[in-house]
Order: C-alpha cells, then sequence, then structure tokens
C-alpha cells in the first residue's frame, strides 16, 4: 500500500527624561525590500498536506475482526495445526496461502513465518503467543501481498530475539519482528518486542499499526521501515539504542514518511525519537519522547551507548525504562522534507532540537511542551506557527529558520542564547554559539541623530525574516529576543520579550529593517546594543532607563489615568520598547519604572 504523504508614523529618538535614563537608538537601515518568503499579512503556508486518516488507513487496517480459521497450537519445540495452509518443520511454522492463522502457546526457539502466494492476504492472530528465535526474527513475513497481524482481545503475546542474527540465505534479517511485505497490526491485546541485537519492528514497505497495547525493547532502531510507518490509535512504550521510530527511503524522496493519527507513544530514544527521511505529519495523539538523555546532554556529540540494548535490558515488561546516554543525532521529532503538527500532545525532552525539519515546519494546533539541548523549534526553510499552544522550557535557541512566521498561537520560550533566530537555516548554533550577525559599537548611541548602529550599515545580504501577524508570544532569552538576520515585521498579536541587561545582546536586532504596523510589542533588555523599530506606523515609547532589578514594574498610562501596558521583567533591563494600537504617535503618556514616573512623549 503505497500512498504518498505530501505535500504609521516613523519612530524617532526620545529626548531623556528620567534621571540618569536616555532614548533607544531606533535609527539603523533604511528599509528594503521585503525578504523573499512567508509575508506578515499572508496567511498561504509554504507546503500543504493533504492527506488523512482515510488515505492512510484501510478498511482492513482498521478491522480486528476475525472468524473461524485454521488454529496453530505452539508447544515448546514443534506445533500442530487443525487445518490447511500450514506447513510445520520442528520448531518453524510457515503460513503457505491465504486466510485466517489462529495462533496460541510458546516456541522455545522457533519462528513463524509467511510465504505465501504475492496476490494472498494473510490474517495472523497471536491469542497468547511467545516465540523466541535465538538467531533470527521470531516472526518473518517473507511472501504475501499483505499480512495483517492482530493481537486477540486480553491476550499477552511476546516475539523476541535471542541476542544474534545470523545471516539468511537470501538477505540480511534483523529484527525481531522482520516482514519484506506491507504490515498491519491491529486488535485490542498487548504484544512485547525484544531484540537485543537489531530492531524492534522491521518492514521494507509500509508498516501499519491500528490498535492495540506495544512494548518494543531494541538495541537498534524501535519500529524500521523503507516506505511509510502509519500509527492510528495503538498505545506503545519504546526502548531503543538507536531511533525510537525511523523511515527511510534511499531510492524515493517521497516515501520515508511518518504519519500518526491519534497514537499514545511514550518512547525512550538513545537516537531521534521519531525520524522521517521525508514527511512527519501528526493529527491527533499523545507522544512523549526522551531523546539523548534529554536537554542536560545537549553539549555531547557521541555517544558511547549507541546501538546497545539499552541499558543492558533483558527481554519483557510493559514498563519505559529511561536511558541516560545521547548518540549522534537525538532529536525529538525529525524529518528529512515538511514537518507539520495538527494536533494532540506533543511533549519532548532532547539533547538536540525537539523538533526539527529538513525542509518546512508547521504547528498549527495541539499542545506542545519541549525542552530540548539545542533549538525548540527548527525548520530549514520556513517555520509557521498558525495555532496550538506552544511551550519551550528550555533551550539553546527557541525557533530557528530562515524564516519564522507566527500567525496565531500561544507560544511561551526560554532559551539561553536567541529567542527567535532568523538565520538562514544552519542548524549549527548549538555548537557554536555566540551571536549571529553581530553589529559593531554604534556611533553617539543615545543621543538624537546620533548615527546608526555599526556593522551592516543597511547593505546586508541576509535573507532571513521574522513576522508577527497574530498569536501570543512570550520570549524570555540569554541572547536576542528577535533576532532577524534580514527583515522583522510585527503586525499584529502580542509579544514580549524579556531580555538580559548585559553582554552583547539585544531585545530587537535586525540587519535589514524593522517594522511595526499593528499589534502590541513589549520589550526589555540591554542598552548596549540595542535597536528599536526603523519603521512604524503606530505609537513607539523606546527609551533607556537606567539599570532596573528584575521584577521592576513598568506601566503605561494614558492621561485619562487608563492603563495601557503593566509588566514586570522576569530578567534585569535597561531598556524599554513599548508599541501598541492605544498608543499615538505624539501624544503623553506617563511612564512609570519602579519608583520613578515621567511624561513621555510617544513617536
Amino acid at each position: 500500500m503505497k500512498r504518498y504523504l505530501c505535500r504609521g508614523l516613523t519612530v524617532l529618538l526620545l529626548a531623556g527624561l528620567l534621571a540618569g535614563c536616555g532614548p533607544v537608538s531606533n535609527e539603523g537601515p533604511a528599509p528594503g525590500p521585503v525578504t523573499p518568503g512567508v509575508s506578515a499579512e499572508s496567511e498561504q503556508l509554504p507546503f500543504v498536506f493533504t492527506e488523512a486518516d482515510g488515505e492512510m488507513f484501510t478498511d482492513r487496517d482498521m478491522r480486528s475482526q476475525y472468524g473461524s480459521g485454521t488454529r496453530v497450537t505452539l508447544a515448546g519445540k514443534t506445533a500442530s495445526a487443525d487445518g490447511d495452509g500450514v506447513r510445520i518443520s520442528g520448531s518453524t511454522v510457515v503460513v503457505t496461502g491465504e486466510g485466517t492463522y489462529i495462533f496460541s502457546g510458546t516456541l522455545d526457539d522457533g519462528m513463524i513465518a509467511v510465504e505465501a502466494g504475492s496476490s494472498d492476504k494473510v490474517q495472523i492472530v497471536l491469542a497468547g503467543v511467545s516465540v523466541t528465535s535465538s538467531t533470527s526474527a521470531a516472526l518473518y513475513i517473507r511472501e504475501a501481498d499483505k499480512v495483517f497481524v492482530t493481537l486477540a482481545e486480553g491476550s499477552d503475546n511476546l516475539l523476541a530475539n535471542g541476542g544474534k542474527f545470523a545471516s539468511a540465505e537470501d538477505s540480511k534479517i534483523d529484527g525481531a519482528v522482520f516482514s519484506r511485505q506491507d504490515l498491519t497490526f491491529n486488535g485490542t491485546g498487548r504484544l512485547t518486542v525484544t531484540s537485543p541485537a537489531g530492531h524492534g519492528i522491521v518492514c521494507k514497505d509500509d508498516l501499519v499499526l491500528t490498535g492495540g497495547l506495544y512494548a518494543v525493547t531494541a538495541a537498534s532502531h524501535g519500529l524500521d521501515a523503507n516506505d511509510s510507518i502509519r500509527i492510528g490509535p495503538a498505545d506503545m512504550v519504546i526502548t531503543s539504542g538507536k531511533d525510537g521510530i525511523h523511515a527511510e527511503n534511499s531510492d524515493d524522496a517521497e516515501l520515508g514518511f511518518v504519519y500518526l493519527s491519534g497514537a499514545r507513544l511514550n518512547i525512550t530514544s538513545e537516537g531521534d525519537g521519531i525520524s522521517a527521511g521525508s514527511t512527519l505529519q501528526v493529527m491527533q495523539g499523545d507522544i512523549t519522547v526522551l531523546a539523548g538523555g534529554g536537554h542536560g546532554n545537549g553539549t555531547k556529540a557521541t555517544s558511547s551507548g549507541w546501538g546497545s540494548f539499552p541499558g543492558g535490558r533483558q527481554p519483557g515488561g510493559f514498563s519505559s525504562p529511561s536511558s541516560s546516554s545521547d548518540s549522534t543525532s537525538m532529536k525529538g521529532l525529525k524529518s528529512g522534507g515538511n514537518m507539520g503538527i495538527f494536533g494532540g500532545t506533543v511533549s519532548v525532552d532532547a539533547a538536540d532540537d525537539a523538533l526539527h525539519a529538513k525542509a518546512s515546519l508547521i504547528v498549527a494546533d495541539g499542545t506542545l511542551a519541549l525542552a530540548t539541548g539545542d533549538d525548540g523549534l527548527h525548520a530549514d526553510e520556513n517555520l509557521d506557527v498558525t495555532g496550538g499552544q506552544i511551550s519551550i522550557s528550555q533551550s539553546y535557541e527557541g525557533m530557528e529558520a530562515t524564516h519564522v512566521h507566527v500567525t496565531g498561537g500561544e507560544i511561551t520560550l526560554s532559551a539561553d542564547d536567541d529567542g527567535v533566530n532568523a538565520a538562514g537555516g544552519t542548524d549549527a548554533s548549538g555548537s557554536s554559539g555566540g551571536r549571529d550577525g553581530m553589529f559593531g559599537a554604534p556611533a553617539g548611541f543615545g543621543k538624537p541623530g546620533g548615527g546608526k548602529p555599526g556593522g551592516a550599515g543597511g547593505m546586508s545580504a541576509s535573507t532571513g525574516s521574522v513576522t508577527i501577524s497574530g498569536g501570543k508570544l512570550y520570549i524570555k532569552s540569554k541572547g536576542d529576543g528577535i533576532d532577524a538576520n534580514g527583515t522583522l515585521t510585527i503586525s499584529g498579536g502580542h509579544t514580549t520579550v524579556v531580555g538580559p541587561a548585559v553582554g552583547d545582546t539585544a531585545t530587537l536586532d535586525y540587519d535589514v529593517s524593522g517594522m511595526i504596523t499593528g499589534g502590541t510589542f513589549i520589550g526589555t533588555g540591554g542598552q548596549g546594543m540595542a535597536q528599536s523599530f526603523s519603521t512604524a506606523e503606530q505609537g513607539v515609547i523606546a527609551l533607556r532607563v537606567g539599570n532596573r532589578e528584575a521584577g521592576t514594574e513598568i506601566a503605561l498610562t494614558d492621561g485619562a489615568g487608563n492603563v495601557l501596558i503593566a509588566h514586570a521583567p522576569e530578567l534585569p533591563f535597561a531598556v524599554v520598547i513599548l508599541s501598541s494600537p492605544e498608543i499615538v504617535s505624539g501624544q503623553t503618556y506617563r511612564l512609570t519604572v519602579g519608583d520613578t514616573a515621567a511624561e513621555v512623549a510617544a513617536e
């Protein structure tokens, strides 16, 4: 089953009016042309997912009922069958034709195999089965059109490899479950898969799971497929020495995708939690990932535990043991193409990026709780947030892409470096650190008419962009709050930036233009590299306010005493930048910072 998953008023310097206070420079490079990419006015997404459950799952994938069939009883070193379509040789049971086969019992060192016709559909019912193969797969599908493995209601089943994979005549078998054809798991029973020397479940075609409870423990990938992995309302605990879920097709760039709709996944992986060679799409479900030991391992580059049986554990159990090792690639959710989150709950604690798309990433809905040793949300091309609730509790950089576009949703993030970074799409920030697009020291900063920020001087070739047209965004960063290596445009929404008061950081950092035409912006941070907006179509108040402690209250009131903005930054600050539709250029407002108050004119 191969189906493809695709696809205004100009701001001027303000005169100082508080003791020790002075204006923030808003002079900078003249506004240039809009950088190609996603504009603030556009609701057009950079890519579209067209597939849904009806395309990803067939009716038979979802159907776990079964009636009469051939019953196969496993008995230690041998087995017996009460009907046709089965060939038994010692502890090897081979299904040879289309039909339903109901298995029960134990094989101490054996295999269930399927060698049917190329057009045959086979249903294997596991109704209390324990099969261990010391040197190969416990379940091996060699030939059929498609195989459905149904977990019988109330049953407990085990498929395990004993710790070694001997070379097969036709090709290498390296999973406790190994299929060369389309493979579907369904039903309501339980299945434990253990593979201390290889992968858990391997499928060289499409792997589908639409029901059942699974505990998969493997030295390599937990689930591994060539064409796709599609998981519906199944419940899985995966512990893996490499990736928890891995889909990759080296011959077809559109295959190797992962589709999740209603799955409940708890993944502890030495490598990536979920890795899709092409597209990764989450529709609904509950996904929890601990990758590479979590965000505390973000500084490590290799793993001594890579590819080992996790924790030296032996087969059995539905527990969810954790791992403290990290690995070469330790991302939470990763795609070689586009990634889309359209609902559900996603919780990630990863040594590397929490969500990483080699192309573009969209978060349209759902609840995300992310902690990472590198980027919270990363896309090499476009990063779009149109809805949902996103919490990034720990990151090196919160959100990074060539073009970052926020049109909706609620985002709260904490970053050790930049909060939002339009960085040109590279993924080296975690290893190199530092400040992207650093400017030189501005000449005459803080004096009316006193020169532009040094460095780019309006001639930058940077092509990144940050656009905010809706939603609610709260940024706490130890680096720049918003770092647009190119253009910054705010036309709506509610944006709060809490930056540090020390170091070569800024609340806003852009090197082509910074424009605000709508929405509310509240920013605090350091004064050494401070910028305000270069162009505005609503009032802006941008001031140096002296060194202030964290928690110092800021309030802006109009002439009638109405509080327009109230804020108490979590970090110390020396600069305040305020803008909203209620702030009118040329009008006077009362700004209170701690125990100091003064009248200020908006520009």
